[in-house]
């Protein structure tokens, strides 16, 4: 099982966001996280289709979109056309989450739904043969910079159990509080994609601290 960076640029400075992101991307990152949020859904509110069409012009790194939002069905068209490659939706505010899901990759993006921590894992035990991402939180959404929550590792491996009695090959991804502090235990847990955004984009230098990342799940750098 591989190592996936995905750097949020919610902790990014987005007046200087180009560099960053190359700052990002030469530092090793694999993917880079957009957190969309609607002020609704989550107690923030943040950005949407431009910034990732402004994303997708300075970086070729595939754009991991977290869909923090009410309806997300409504945002699906604009935000493949601006180039998510794939989109994230919460289980907890998808009622039709198998048409959404579907929609999704009709749109030609992966298609991923996310968990908050009081949400249990069997939430998507319905849908997991339509996953290509499933994202626990390990953090309550809203804000970057939270402290990883310390029992989350016991569900991410639920949900590594999940995949695996489904066969599924879908991504494990965790957001929220990860560090290379944090990163081995949830590695150790199942989990194969790590959300980072303040360890990236507040370190001197974003490329050490994201092969300590990496070194911290035992993997050569």
């Amino acid at each position: 099982m591989g190592v996936r960076i995905a750097a949020s640029i919610l902790a990014a400075d987005f007046a200087h966001l180009a560099d960053e992101l190359a700052r990002a991307e030469a530092g090793g990152a694999d993917w880079v996280h957009i957190d969309v949020m609607d002020g609704c859904f989550v107690p923030n509110l943040t950005y949407g289709a431009k910034v990732i069409e402004t994303v997708r012009r300075c970086t070729d790194l595939p754009l991991d979109v977290h869909m923090m939002v009410l309806e997300p069905q409504k945002y699906f068209d604009d935000f493949a056309a601006a180039g998510a490659t794939s989109m994230t939706i919460h289980a907890e505010v998808a009622p039709h989450m198998q048409r959404q899901l579907s929609r999704i990759k009709e749109l030609g993006c992966s298609a991923g739904v996310a968990i908050n921590p009081s949400t249990p894992v069997t939430a998507v035990s319905e849908v997991v043969r339509e996953l290509d991402l499933l994202l626990v939180m390990t953090v309550n959404p809203g804000f970057g910079g939270q402290a990883f929550i310390p029992y989350m590792p016991g569900k991410v491996a639920r949900a590594r159990a999940l995949l695996h009695e489904h066969g599924s090959a879908a991504a494990l991804e965790v957001d929220g509080g990860i560090s290379r502090s944090t990163v081995a235990e949830v590695w150790r847990a199942g989990a194969d994609t790590f959300v980072a955004g303040n360890a990236i984009f507040s370190a001197a230098d974003a490329a050490d601290e994201i092969r300590a990342m990496r070194a911290a799940c035992g993997v050569p750098v």
